[in-house]
């Protein structure tokens, strides 16, 4: 019967967050559920729960951890400045004057506010909002204009500072541990948020080259007619673009930068992103006292969503390994043949389907401390598995039919778009993500040279 138990718990909770019952009360409910069917029926030892309390306490305390609500303030703060507006603006008339211009712009701008915000909704939101009208105008086709807008949202999983990077970053630290020390390893190494931050810069780099190659020879053979800015449309201003791209350019190469150069931790670059975004708000003259509220309400909101399913999901983690899971886990995974890349396969397909019914944050949560210890201990290098499992999730929201950011952009696309034409220009940007995680396993330094080069 505690063979049973774990599967039975992972089911119970995945059928519980289809119905759309609460993740957090969802992760917590079934565990303390199942923890007392396994206490009555002396298949779980009811101890085990007193370790909840030295958790959820670590939790809260976690220094990582209090990075999120200082990058989610950051991004949101960005967002509700309308500093994009101003980037599409200027960069428009750098690039508007050839016929992909304009969609170079769009990824250039949604490169930059993912980097900014890292939230692929409010990307995909703000991007479309702006850039959607304008482009339909000019005379870009349907399916490229929001497979564009819709795939470059999504760089906000993998370019730092990225909160899902963040996460996972603490969570992949904690499975490193685990697996070390289930090898007898009582020196574990660790791997930090700022490790990832640098494995994930080069692959995201390339996905916004890939992007731009492909919407250049799109445009290039399509026979489309495309309008393009004449020199008396809006004269191209060196100073006024310099003016919009300096403030987050170099807000983001200050938080990276002290980062990976070891200048900061996360937690204390965060806050100095924070502060950043408040200077740039203030010299802009766009933060007023209704901004800064509804800037602190979707700061205070995100972060407690985020804690509190953190909380679940630590309660989750631990019912689970009482009954065994872990185990069960390692011998499913040693029993398989093809040894570390069949399991690597196995775990990236289920959590690319799992994308499509639940968000990065349950997956990071969920899914990862229970896989991961098990292939760290296999040899699998934690800051690939980041980049990819990053890689993965950003693919599984852009994939039709249930990608998040189409339901994003089919939210305030206008009704003359076909949903039709929203998926198929998604999938040319699902293919050239696919390629980049077959390079990654073909290639792993893709993720690990940079990291390797900074910090040895």
């Amino acid at each position: 019967m505690i063979d049973a138990a774990p599967l039975a718990m992972f089911l119970t909770t995945f059928i519980a967050l289809i119905a759309g019952y609460p993740v957090a009360l969802t992760l917590a409910g079934v565990a303390l559920i199942f923890a007392l069917i396994g206490t009555v029926f002396g298949i779980f030892n009811p101890s085990d729960l007193g370790f909840a309390a030295g958790r959820l306490f670590g939790l809260v305390t976690n220094q990582t951890l209090i990075a999120i609500p200082l990058f989610v303030f950051m991004g949101v703060t960005l967002e509700k400045t309308k500093i994009a507006e101003s980037l599409l603006s200027d960069l428009s008339s750098l690039f508007g004057r050839s016929r992909s211009g304009l969609a170079a712009t769009v990824i250039l701008v949604g490169a930059l506010m993912a980097a900014s915000t890292g939230i692929v909704g409010a990307t995909v939101v703000t991007m479309s909002l702006m850039a959607l009208p304008v482009m339909l105008k000019a005379g870009y086709d349907a399916r490229l204009a929001t497979g564009t807008i819709s795939a470059t949202g999504t760089l906000g999983q993998i370019i730092p500072p990225s909160i899902a990077l963040v996460l996972l970053g603490d969570v992949l630290s904690n499975a490193y541990q685990q697996a070390q020390l289930n090898q007898g390893i009582f020196a574990p190494k660790s791997v930090s948020v700022g490790d990832l931050f640098a494995g994930a810069i080069v692959p995201g780099l390339c996905l916004v080259i890939l992007y731009l190659l492909y919407v250049y020879t799109n445009i290039l053979l399509s026979k489309s007619k495309i309008e393009t800015k004449q020199a008396s449309d809006q004269k191209f201003n060196v100073f006024s673009l310099l003016a919009s791209l300096a403030p987050p350019l170099l807000l983001i190469f200050a938080v990276l930068g002290s980062i990976i150069l070891g200048y900061a931790t996360p937690t204390e670059a965060a806050g100095i992103g924070a502060a950043g975004a408040i200077l740039i708000g203030i010299a802009t003259k766009r933060l007023e006292f209704s901004t800064i509220k509804a800037i602190s309400e979707s700061t205070l909101s995100t972060t407690g969503m985020v804690f509190f399913i953190l909380i679940g999901a630590s309660i989750f983690s631990l019912v689970f390994r009482g009954f065994g899971g872990d185990e069960q886990i390692q011998g499913f995974f040693d029993a398989m043949p093809g040894g570390v890349t069949t399991a690597l396969v196995v775990v990236m397909v289920v959590i690319f389907l799992l994308g499509f019914i639940l968000d990065f944050i349950e997956i990071t949560f969920v899914v990862v401390p229970i896989v991961g210890p098990v292939l760290l201990a296999m040899g699998v290098d934690p800051i690939w598995l980041g980049v990819v499992i990053a890689i993965n999730l950003q693919t599984s929201f852009l994939t039709p039919p249930f990608g998040f950011a189409l339901f994003y952009l089919r939210g305030v696309a206008p009704s003359s778009i076909e949903t039709k034409d929203i998926y198929l220009g998604a999938l040319p940007f699902v293919g050239l993500q696919i390629l980049i995680l077959i390079l990654l396993f073909i290639y792993p330094s893709i993720a690990t040279w940079l990291p390797a080069r900074l910090y040895g």
